[in-house]
């Protein structure tokens, strides 16, 4: 038993030697990310904290590793090793897998893994599958993870055996291919354990070494809950990139998992329906007398900002970010048509506005339902497909006269769109299936030339129609042959950075940003045309996928634009300091054409009346700052270029508070707001 315990601290030595090498191989690889700034001292910090971090991982992989083996072993020695190999294996193959993954996870999301992870299951597989394969060569890395897997598997056993080495009289056995030695003579070194005065010496000794070394994997890396490290407290560097290279992957995935849990268990919000009727009531400008929430969530149109157009169409473009129309990057020129729009007298354009969330699904669905990213994941469920929320913005529309219409360039499937936004009152969805066999595209979807113009064909110019067009072609694997379309790629390499100037990927991201930009100023010119009587809103659905510099600042990462334009708009038509998210799209909307007295319902708030900051998932954002939702007390960050212009940091406390307290009880648990809802959550 000390000798099958001994061999269980070399496997954990091992294992925590892996995992803290993968870590330094992970911050030297991907060097570019480091702030400015960063240097030796916070790589060691994080390699230091890391390591202790781990030795949690460690034992825990230790366990599945020996105990079963320990198990097996009780009846038969030889299948007891043989076990312990094939663990062992499994343990390093997935290691290896996980760190060769790790790269371009964190090069698309800025991120070790987290909670996205586990949204993976409500992704359309089959197009996920053929995404990894074609952009990420699934394939090759799969096998060269095998690969370094195996290697480490063998070196192990090497390792192991020449641990034992010193031991006499021991025997060599091979078991799946690899040697090792057997039980050692009584009375040699065994391990570092031998000792004259007997067995309970060695035991005594042996309990210590596990009474500490299990303090260590139980706090992780502290001797004490006190000073415990976990993946909530262990960021303390200064730096993003060194903050996520603290975990391990398996702390980043366990992360990624207490995230999603609290998402669907929505611990992640701790709100009393008493403090959420007074945040309700304080932010419509009403007394807490009511426990209808609808009664709070309730709006009279001041009346409307230009004639009533007889088509509208909201255009959510994947992953069209704002950066690119920053003039710090107009040399790129990769945004000449939304730049050549946005400077016409009949548009207005906001450059603070934030996404609901991290993905297109959640950018959807706060379009959709005008309810915020609040640790709800609505498609998936059963309140959303009963009745459309008193806040979903297509039975607002229709009750103006529109008919009401989802175009989407994938697959109705995918997200459960298709029956979500019929659900949610949109009376027509038109999706891949709705294209022409012809139209060429991705696993993702059409491409937007495609869609666009199946949406000129089939939309009536006789009725008056509103219309959320969701295209796709920004999207990975970047299939799209822009070359062919026009892109000048050498022109963008020459005006890029010289350390980026060799990125090909980015180069291709790129191209497909000014593809997704002149498809939709060509959609914009033709629906002109068609539908001279028309309104037309432009938003990106997220931003965070890709970006010139490798540690952009909060605004360029996440910042997307909104942009309004069509017969009537003229620029002033959105407040000077107006800033938002996707949820004040409806009742901009709304506030642009109702007539005065219309009542409707909303969360979020115009654009053009007194909307003036925005929040989503994390961030905040008012015209000339952002910042991180959660710190206490805010944080404010300038925005580059911005005047600085000050603001109540309490009241946009208590408007973070508002729109996420709001849009996580309506959809869980209703209009009513009843303290008896809560018990058991």
């Amino acid at each position: 038993m000390i000798r099958y315990i001994c061999r269980g601290l070399k496997v954990f030595c091992f294992y925590l030697s892996v995992l803290s090498l993968c870590r330094l191989v992970f911050c030297l690889w991907l060097q570019e990310y480091w702030g400015a700034g960063t240097g030796a001292g916070e790589l060691v910090t994080a390699l230091w904290l890391g390591t202790r971090l781990s030795i949690q991982t460690a034992g825990v992989l230790v366990l599945l590793t020996m105990v079963p083996a320990g198990i097996v072993t009780a009846f038969s020695r030889r299948l007891g090793q043989g076990a312990e190999r094939l663990l062992s294996w499994l343990v390093l193959s997935v290691t290896s897998i996980l760190f060769v993954a790790s790269f371009p996870y964190y090069r698309q999301f800025h991120s070790r893994f987290h909670q996205l992870l586990f949204n993976a299951g409500n992704d359309d597989m089959y197009a996920l599958l053929v995404s990894l394969v074609q952009e990420f060569n699934l394939p090759l890395r799969l096998a060269g993870a095998l690969l370094l897997g195996y290697g480490l598997w063998r070196l192990m056993y090497v390792m192991l055996g020449s641990f034992s080495a010193s031991e006499a009289d021991g025997r060599t056995r091979r078991v799946m291919g690899v040697s090792y030695r057997e039980a050692a003579a009584p009375g040699s070194f065994g391990g570092f354990l031998r000792f004259r005065h007997g067995s309970w010496c060695r035991g005594v000794i042996l309990a210590a070494v596990l009474y500490v070394l299990g303090r260590l994997v139980i706090f992780g890396g502290s001797w004490g809950w006190e000073t415990a490290l976990e993946w909530e407290n262990v960021g303390v560097t200064n730096d993003a990139f060194m903050n996520e290279a603290i975990l391990d992957d398996y702390q980043a995935i366990y992360r990624g998992y207490r995230m999603n849990n609290r998402l669907l268990a929505c611990n992640g919000l701790n709100f009393t329906a008493e403090q959420i009727k007074n945040l309700a009531a304080a932010r419509a400008g009403l007394p807490p007398d009511s426990d209808n929430l609808d009664d709070y969530l309730r709006r009279s149109a001041g009346g409307a900002a230009i004639a009533k157009p007889k088509q509208i169409f909201l255009l959510v473009s994947e992953s069209y970010a704002n950066w690119p129309l920053l003039d710090k990057y107009a040399d790129l020129h990769i945004a000449e048509g939304m730049r050549r729009l946005i400077a016409e007298p009949d548009t207005d354009y906001c450059p603070a506005m934030l996404p609901n969330g991290a993905s297109t699904i959640s950018a959807l669905t706060g379009v959709v339902t005008g309810l915020a990213d609040a640790n709800l994941y609505l498609t998936t469920m059963p309140e959303s497909f009963g009745a459309p929320y008193i806040t979903a913005l297509a039975p607002q529309m229709e009750r103006l006269g529109y008919e009401t219409a989802f175009w989407y360039a994938g697959p109705a499937t995918w997200e459960r769109i298709g029956a979500f936004t019929r659900a949610q009152g949109f009376q027509h969805f038109y999706g891949r299936g709705d294209m022409p066999e012809s139209a060429e595209g991705s696993v993702w979807g059409c491409d937007d030339e495609y869609l666009y113009d199946q949406v000129l064909k089939e939309v009536s110019p006789d009725r008056e129609s509103f219309n959320v067009i969701m295209n796709a072609s920004n999207h990975s694997p970047y299939s799209v042959d822009v070359a062919g379309k026009g892109f000048d790629e050498e022109a963008v390499r020459r005006v890029l950075p010289k350390e980026v100037q060799g990125d090909e990927w980015l180069l291709r991201e790129l191209g497909h940003y000014w593809y997704a930009d002149r498809e939709m100023a060509r959609l914009v010119a033709a629906l002109k045309e068609h539908y001279p009587e028309c309104l037309i809103m432009i938003v990106g659905d997220h931003a965070d996928r890709y970006n010139i510099d490798k540690t952009p600042s909060m605004y360029e990462r996440y910042a997307v634009p909104f942009i309004v334009t069509g017969k009537g708009v003229h620029k002033g038509i959105l407040l000077p300091d107006s800033a938002g998210s996707q949820i004040d799209i409806g009742p901009t909307l709304i506030e642009l054409i109702a007539p005065k007295g219309f009542e409707y319902y909303a969360v979020g708030a115009s654009l053009s009346r007194d909307n003036r900051q925005g929040v989503n998932y994390g961030f905040w954002i008012t015209r000339d700052f952002i910042g991180e939702a959660d710190r206490v007390p805010l944080e404010p960050v300038q925005i580059e270029g911005s005047q600085g212009r000050g603001f109540d940091q309490a009241a946009l406390q208590r408007y973070i508070d508002t729109v996420r307290s709001v849009s996580w009880w309506r959809p869980k648990y209703g209009p009513v707001l009843d303290e008896r809802l809560l018990e058991g959550r």
